[in-house]
């Protein structure tokens, strides 16, 4: 997944109220996504460093018979030359297997890749459900069999089954495969077997966010809608001044204002001018608007590109 997905349109510029189903600071759609870009880049990276490794060391790990045969051989390097001409990464010690940690490792960062996805998914599904995306809708699709009028976000839903699905399995291996009763059990044989489900419910998830974020689109009117009955928002700001110029109790006034009320730009506005700061300030103050109080989100989004590496960042060792 491309940073670029997430913010090659401008109009991820736009603000939007910050939420968690209550109205906070104002951020930006680019900025939300650049913070899952910068989630799944990081993951990535720790993708690079796992190194796929392979045994070559004799039944017990010990080149018991192999010595025995032939005595002159330096079997550790012989065994290390042909382990690393698979294109493997030589693990000296080792049991009757090769204890698997590696895999465990590996399938430990799937799972927290897939719950940052998860995490991605719901919040998708909850900004159309507030109308902050629209769905495109696709020609002879069915959202209800009764509900003619219906666009479910069935990819996002989708991606979002798989990966709890994935999780359950990769997690189960992950757990599992580290522990073997003393030179082995035969406990791996099933688990081994069940890699591939995991992984394969991971693709599905991942091939159903794509298509999702495909089909959608920005809802520029209903963004602006949010932020203009919102001027609450602006507590935050003028508490802070308030703060820096010595005024007392600065949060108990704002919270007295805004907490439960009906805010509005006049009620704001008053309450400005009331206050006992530099004119300067006061007028920086009254500019502010719910849709210019958005901090550095714009930068932060424009420049997500200088952290973050999603294309070279998932390569396995």
């Amino acid at each position: 997944m491309q940073s670029n997905v997430f913010l090659g349109n401008t109009k991820f510029r736009l603000p939007y109220v910050g939420s968690n189903s209550w109205a906070a600071s104002p951020t930006t759609v680019g900025k939300e996504m650049a913070n899952f870009a910068a989630r799944l880049s990081d993951i990535g990276k720790s993708f690079s460093e796992v190194k796929i490794l392979g045994k070559f060391a004799g039944a017990v790990g010990n080149y018991n018979a192999d010595v025995v045969a032939y005595p002159e051989v330096d079997w550790p390097k012989v065994a290390e030359e042909f382990v690393r001409s698979l294109g493997l990464q030589f693990n000296p010690y080792v049991t009757q297997i090769e204890p698997h940690d590696y895999i465990s490792k590996l399938f430990n960062l799937f799972t927290q890749f897939n719950n940052v996805l998860t995490d991605f998914d719901r919040d998708m599904w909850s900004y159309i459900s507030l109308g902050y995306f629209k769905q495109i809708p696709k020609a002879g699709e069915v959202g209800s069999s009764t509900m003619p009028h219906k666009i479910n976000p069935i990819d996002f839903e989708n991606s979002d089954g798989n990966l709890c699905q994935a999780n359950s399995i990769l997690s189960g291996i992950s757990m599992k495969l580290p522990i073997s009763r003393l030179q082995r059990d035969l406990t791996d044989s099933t688990v081994l077997r069940n890699l591939g489900m995991g992984l394969g419910h991971s693709l599905l998830a991942y091939k159903a966010t794509m298509r999702g974020i495909s089909k959608v689109q920005l809802n520029e009117s209903r963004l602006a809608e949010d932020l203009e009955q919102t001027w609450e928002v602006l507590a935050e700001p003028i508490q802070t001044v308030m703060r820096r110029y010595g005024i007392p109790e600065p949060y108990e006034k704002l919270k007295e204002l805004t907490r439960g009320q009906a805010v509005t730009k006049d009620s704001m506005q008053q309450f400005i001018n009331g206050l006992d700061i530099p004119e300067e300030v006061r007028s920086k103050l009254s500019k502010l608007t719910p849709h210019s109080y958005t901090g550095l989100a714009e930068d932060l989004a424009r420049d997500i590109e200088k952290w973050v590496d999603l294309e070279s960042g998932f390569q396995i060792k």
